[in-house]
């Protein structure tokens, strides 16, 4: 199929649903995807490919290609894969003139995600790397709040139980599939949305005997200016979940921002939030790209990634399996 230009003759007409297709049936998937495209009024879920696993009451192919081949018609692809196989996916979607949403991570490598921003714009077509936690509804206060005011210090802290929130999934400790950097990368989003520019200077890297991907994983950043920033992620937490960013200012005063961007204090006190879905929100933002022609591609979070593994000491811990 050539592709046109985005939003184009061989789209969805304005005000119309585009049928979409989800790549990859795992938890995320399941858990996330497929109720924000339920709710839908921009996209309409038809089909799913994955080689295991199927979504409930949707046409199932063991493969994209299988799905373009054989399957509905469809405007667009949200790749769900692990990240190791999500540059293969994105890139045969784009050639055959789909509009991508890819989950985070992005991709595997910086590169790869570089290589399908170029192929996007050659192809007409919108690509999203969709940063879900960029919406939840403390962030875009936190911002706010941030941006009148000079920062003294910084520490995130995102500590959660593996075995709860990614069972069975060995993937996540193989090479490209990040380890704790899956989850942390989340908070990373969000800390390079609403903070100034800031930088990994060192990196302490917890691989688990005979994994790939570390655990857990100590940080330390330099904020443009010369304040500190930590961060602790860990994926052993069997106690209560954190997922917080607090931050400091030159003045003295202080911002929480906790249960990864749902709640935020300023100085102690609670900030009353307007509720927000923040996979509601990636749909509207796609369907936005789509009928703009866009894309929006943020490569921050993974290029913070992949500095920490650069310059990271690794250091051997207790095997884990699930």
């Amino acid at each position: 199929m050539q592709a046109g230009p985005a939003g184009g003759p061989d789209g969805a007409a304005k005000g119309e649903a585009m049928d979409i297709a989800i790549v990859g049936a795992g938890k995320i998937a399941a858990d996330q995807h497929v109720p924000a495209l339920a709710a839908s009024a921009d996209f309409r879920l038809v089909a799913a490919a994955s080689p295991a696993g199927r979504l409930h009451g949707l046409a199932h192919f063991p493969s994209l290609a299988a799905l373009l081949a054989e399957g509905p018609e469809v405007e667009a692809v949200a790749v769900c894969t692990p990240p190791q196989v999500r540059h293969a996916v994105a890139r045969e979607a784009l050639l055959a003139g789909k509009h991508v949403l890819l989950e985070k991570p992005p991709g595997a490598t910086v590169s790869e995600v570089q290589d399908l921003i170029a192929l996007a714009r050659r192809c007409g077509r919108s690509l999203y790397a969709a940063w879900h936690s960029r919406h939840a509804p403390g962030v875009e206060p936190a911002r706010a709040w941030l941006a009148e005011r000079r920062l003294s210090r910084a520490d995130i802290v995102w500590r959660e139980d593996v075995r709860r929130w990614h069972p069975g999934q060995d993937w996540i400790f193989e090479a490209g599939g990040l380890g704790v950097f899956d989850p942390a990368i989340n908070a990373l989003s969000i800390a390079s949305h609403i903070l100034p520019p800031f930088f990994v200077k060192a990196a302490a890297l917890s691989v688990p005997a005979g994994r790939a991907a570390p655990i857990a994983a100590a940080l330390a950043f330099e904020i443009e200016g010369g304040a500190p920033m930590s961060a602790d992620f860990d994926f052993r937490e069997a106690g209560p979940q954190t997922w917080d960013l607090t931050a400091e200012t030159a003045d003295g005063q202080s911002l929480r921002l906790s249960q990864g961007g749902a709640a935020l204090a300023v100085n102690g006190r609670e900030v009353p939030l307007e509720p927000a879905a923040e996979y509601a929100a990636l749909y509207r933002r796609f369907a936005e790209l789509i009928a703009e022609g866009g894309v929006d591609v943020d490569l921050r979070p993974l290029q913070l990634v992949a500095d920490a593994f650069l310059l990271g000491r690794h250091t051997v811990v207790e095997a884990f399996a699930f």
